[in-house]
């Protein structure tokens, strides 16, 4: 083995980057409305990893579904985004976040009305939190929107993970019943996010900068 390891050692420096190490995964912390919504958008961009749906930003030690929907946790619904920093930046992150949400909204997004549902950035550290302030600030600033950002910035806490039914919802084939009749969750997702304005209030503001997804 030992002889093995001297003869394979020189030939580190011959492996692409890829395999002689691996690149180091950062995380962005994100509110944005329905997190079923948020982590859909996210899973389409390229250098994105993992996106996990779940709750944070209140003084609740727990966080579950009917509580943080009863308000009586302080917490948001909100994701954690896993990215490869050399396919995409954190700049990149709060860019696309921007374009879509409705940062002018002080109560809730779109549809969904309430605290849990208010847009935040969850910064992890201080590098994090100046990004998140200089674009704020510089969104403000372009008067792109028609009245000032009201999304909050906040240093990260503890992130629950929501419950595993309500992860990658949107491409869950499991029958649900709801007011349409009995349909998959995927389907069921479409019709909500269709329903409640989400895509076309977010092109209303941003035109053809919009980030919305496409299909039916």
């Amino acid at each position: 083995m030992k002889q093995f390891l001297n003869y394979i050692a020189p030939l580190a420096f011959l492996l692409p980057n890829s395999m002689a190490h691996a690149v180091e995964q950062e995380t962005a912390i994100l509110a944005g409305g329905c997190f079923w919504c948020i982590e859909a958008d996210y899973e389409t961009i390229p250098g994105v990893t993992d996106v996990v749906s779940g709750y944070t930003g209140g003084s609740a030690a727990t966080a579950h579904y009917k509580q943080v929907s009863k308000g009586s946790t302080n917490h948001y619904e909100s994701v954690k985004i896993t990215y490869d920093p050399s396919l995409i930046s954190y700049a990149k992150i709060l860019d696309i976040f921007w374009r879509s949400i409705d940062a002018t909204d002080a109560g809730g997004q779109f549809c969904d009305r309430g605290d849990s549902y208010k847009t935040a950035i969850f910064t992890l550290n201080d590098q994090q939190f100046d990004l998140a302030e200089h674009s704020k600030e510089n969104l403000d600033a372009s008067r792109r929107l028609p009245a000032p950002v009201v999304t909050d910035i906040q240093k990260a806490g503890t992130f629950y993970p929501a419950e595993e039914y309500h992860q990658n919802y949107h491409e869950q084939s499991a029958l649900i019943l709801t007011r349409y009749g009995l349909i998959s969750k995927k389907k069921a997702y479409k019709k909500y996010r269709k329903s409640c304005g989400r895509d076309a209030r977010v092109i209303k503001l941003w035109g053809k900068d919009a980030f919305v997804l496409a299909g039916p």
